[in-house]
C-alpha cells in the first residue's frame, strides 16, 4: 500500500493539529499554580494519547516512504 500525495497531506495536517494540541496543553500546564501542578492533571491521559497518535502517524508516514 503506497501513500499518495493527498493522503500524505492529511496525515501531516493530522499531525500538526495534533502538536498544536499538545502545545496548547502543555502550555496550559506550564501556567498553573504550583499547587495545581502536584496533583496528576485530568488531561495527561489526553495528552498521552495526542502523542501516541503523533508517532503512529509519522511512524506509519516513514514505513510507507520506505516501501514506496
Amino acid at each position: 500500500m503506497e501513500l499518495d500525495l493527498d493522503e500524505s497531506s492529511l496525515a501531516i495536517g493530522r499531525i500538526e493539529r495534533a502538536l498544536s494540541r499538545i502545545e496548547k496543553a502543555l502550555a496550559a500546564r506550564a501556567e498553573r499554580p504550583a499547587s495545581a501542578a502536584t496533583a496528576p492533571p485530568p488531561e495527561s491521559s489526553a495528552l498521552k494519547a495526542e502523542v501516541a497518535a503523533v508517532i503512529g502517524e509519522l511512524d506509519r508516514l516513514i514505513g510507507e516512504a520506505k516501501h514506496g
